[in-house]
């Protein structure tokens, strides 16, 4: 399969590695000299320690990476999606895309999938890569499972084994809308975990933001159309578990910071990649808030990050809420 992977940060190049083990992949980036980089040093600044494989193609016109392309998958973070849909909708408006982002557009509220149908409408077929995967593992080569999702069963299964590997496996599903929410909500989550675990609140405090964040997640998931199961799977509790507990999550190290006092402009600054549950936080609060659904993690953590509420207030409020059946 020829596939252009849109989007040269962590994941991109990961998925970008991974893939070329079997498929043709060319890597874009919008900037050209981070192009140029990209092909000198025939690595990824964010992966430093990982070289691209020799069949692995940089490119630097968008047009030349798509052309011919079978498959095109957005690596970019989602506030990045609508206007490299809409660019590839110049060049390739009836490729199959794929999109690897998590969390909600800011300003509209709506899914990746959304984003997608409105930028790219003439796309043959489109779907979601999501699930429990941290971009350097996948580049290592280490045992990796993700989920494709798409409204279109065949070409959800059918791809999905296209590009399935012996260290990347992917799972197939049509339950795109509960994909996406369970990727985007389960990074508000691991920014709770995080400060729980930054004000050494101990493991039974995690266990229990874990499990009744994955219900906050279950809860809004329904209320917009996702199947309850799904979010018992690789894309909901599997991703859930491992962004609030690996040592690699970007949004759990959000919350460790927050628990020690740093502001959360200097977090971000510092990061230096994505931490999509800051963006999500607000717009999984505000659908829920339409929606009638109780998200009291989500509400706290947004407090945290933009009403000035101190961490160990946060966790007060929450420790402070009447007992009920569970």
């Amino acid at each position: 399969m020829r596939i252009a992977i849109l989007g040269a940060g962590a994941w991109g190049s990961a998925l970008a590695i991974s893939f070329s083990a079997a498929h043709a992949v060319r890597l874009w980036a919008r900037r050209r000299e981070a192009c140029e980089a990209l092909s000198r040093n025939r690595s990824s600044p964010y992966l430093p320690e990982i070289p691209f494989p020799d069949a692995l193609r940089v490119e630097a016109d968008l047009g030349a990476a798509l052309a011919g392309c079978d498959l095109a998958i957005v690596a970019t973070a989602t506030a990045g999606l609508r206007d490299t849909a809409e660019a590839v909708r110049a060049f390739a408006p009836t490729t199959s895309l794929l999109w690897a982002c998590k969390g909600f557009e800011q300003g509209t509220r709506l899914l990746p999938h959304e984003v997608v149908a409105e930028a790219l409408p003439g796309a043959a077929c489109m779907g979601a890569l999501s699930g429990p995967s941290f971009a350097l593992e996948v580049a290592r080569g280490q045992p990796t499972a993700i989920v494709l999702a798409s409204r279109d069963e065949a070409f959800a299964s059918g791809t999905a084994a296209a590009l399935n590997g012996p260290r990347l496996r992917i799972y197939s599903s049509t339950d795109l809308a509960g994909v996406e929410l369970g990727g985007a909500v389960k990074n508000v989550i691991a920014i709770a975990a995080g400060i729980a675990d930054g004000l050494d609140l101990g493991r039974n405090a995690r266990a229990a933001l874990v499990t009744r964040g994955l219900a906050e997640i279950v809860r809004l998931g329904v209320a917009m159309g996702g199947q309850a199961e799904t979010f018992m799977g690789l894309t909901g509790l599997g991703d859930l578990v491992l962004t609030c507990t690996g040592d690699l999550s970007r949004n759990r190290d959000v919350g460790l910071r927050l628990a020690r006092g740093q502001g959360l402009a200097d977090i971000l600054r510092e990061l230096g990649h994505v931490a999509e549950g800051v963006q999500s936080a607000g717009s999984a609060r505000d659908l829920a808030r339409a929606r009638g659904v109780e998200m009291p993690i989500t509400e706290a953590v947004c407090g945290v990050l933009f009403e000035g509420h101190s961490p160990a207030a946060a966790v007060r409020q929450l420790l402070s809420r009447d007992p009920r059946p569970e």
